[in-house]
């Protein structure tokens, strides 16, 4: 207990036993930029029948009104809307995808942010990358949330004065704002204060529940944020999200299917929660086992909260015009996009990922 105390109140130094630790160079395992708890989730082609490969094919919504139904991690949506392609001051990414629909109310909330970010810290707009397939539900890779559509992944890359073309959002690199040489260390040349500023505004919306960055961006901003911390709770840390991160909203008002998740714990997050992520615990192989671990049974759709069965049979709109956010009028189509349907992404496009510990802790 003593040992820990004094690596609490050594937090703020970064000590934590650094001098034996700070040499390994783990930056690669934390670099990647997926949602935390889904590694597993993006390695295995899902088989035909399961929840990721019926979710996964959908390429519309149902139609009717737009509810979340389950939680985060385990459930399905009715009446999703698309985020337009390209906004004033937001484009989408990685369109092959088809994960740009959500609950309108994360629709609205990103579209709020983007002007916000531009007309008060002054980015030139927000890059987009994965919100929810068109009915939600389990991914075939990359995510294990994202399943309700009010989870959203942002880009922490500013959007570039032009307008970018299909190939151009497909093939953009992801810039890590972590040192590839250094354990859990913000690079000084790629990170900058109006980043900083950027996370602040995107928690400072009651709508937000929690924020998903790397630990090391959640320390950088324990030790230097100087305005108003009311809302630094909200950033948690956790593995990746060094390239973008990830916003998460409460369960709208009135939607009665969705299964809230508890509010984050009260102060800033800046305490022993944070410096564990300082330690070597996280970062550890998993122990050798003389008996190697079953694989794990893929998620079917009756494991899901019980409307996803209907959702997966409920009739589509029209089309994706006729869902995207704010009518046919606000779709956009690149004409750079080709003219056949755009590619499958298989997960090919997503970071690389290095060993990442089994006993991950659950999503925060």
């Amino acid at each position: 207990m003593a040992f820990k105390a004094q690596a609490f109140r050594t937090f703020g130094k970064l000590t934590f036993g650094f001098r034996t630790f700070g040499k390994l160079t783990l930056a690669g395992v934390i670099g990647a930029s997926l949602v935390a708890g889904d590694v597993g989730a993006q390695q295995k082609t899902p088989s035909p029948g399961s929840a990721k490969a019926i979710f996964g094919a959908e390429k519309l919504p149902t139609q009717g009104p737009a509810q979340p139904i389950g939680f985060y991690a385990k459930g399905c949506m009715t009446g999703a809307e698309a985020l337009p392609v390209d906004g004033p001051t937001w484009q989408a990414m990685r369109l092959s995808r088809n994960r740009r629909w959500g609950n309108p109310a994360m629709i609205s909330l990103l579209e709020k942010f983007s002007q916000d970010a531009r007309t008060r810290i002054g980015w030139p707009g927000i890059l987009v990358g994965d919100i929810a397939q068109p009915r939600g539900g389990p991914m075939p890779n990359g995510h294990a949330s994202h399943q309700i559509g009010l989870d959203a992944d942002v880009w922490l890359t500013p959007m570039p004065s032009h307008r970018m073309s299909y190939e151009e959002r497909e093939d953009l690199p992801f810039i890590s704002m972590l040192q590839k040489d250094k354990f859990l260390t913000l690079d000084p040349k790629v990170w900058s204060e109006q980043r900083a500023e950027l996370l602040m505004l995107a928690a400072s919306y009651p709508q937000v529940q929690r924020i998903f960055v790397n630990p090391a961006i959640k320390k950088k901003l324990c030790d230097t944020w100087t305005g108003d911390r009311t809302n630094l709770g909200k950033l948690r840390p956790e593995y990746g999200h060094d390239s973008h991160f990830h916003i998460r909203i409460k369960c709208p008002p009135g939607a009665n299917g969705c299964t809230p998740q508890p509010p984050v714990a009260a102060g800033d997050g800046c305490d022993k929660s944070l410096a564990w992520w300082f330690t070597k615990e996280p970062w550890a192989a998993p122990k050798p086992s003389t008996k190697p671990p079953k694989p794990p049974r893929e998620v079917m759709v009756s494991d899901l909260p019980k409307a996803c069965s209907a959702v997966v049979d409920a009739p589509s709109i029209a089309s994706t015009e006729a869902g995207t956010y704010g009518g046919p009028s606000a779709a956009s189509a690149l004409t750079a996009a080709p003219a056949a349907a755009p590619p499958v992404d298989t997960g090919s496009a997503l970071p690389s990922l290095g060993p990442v510990p089994n006993d991950k802790p659950v999503v925060q």
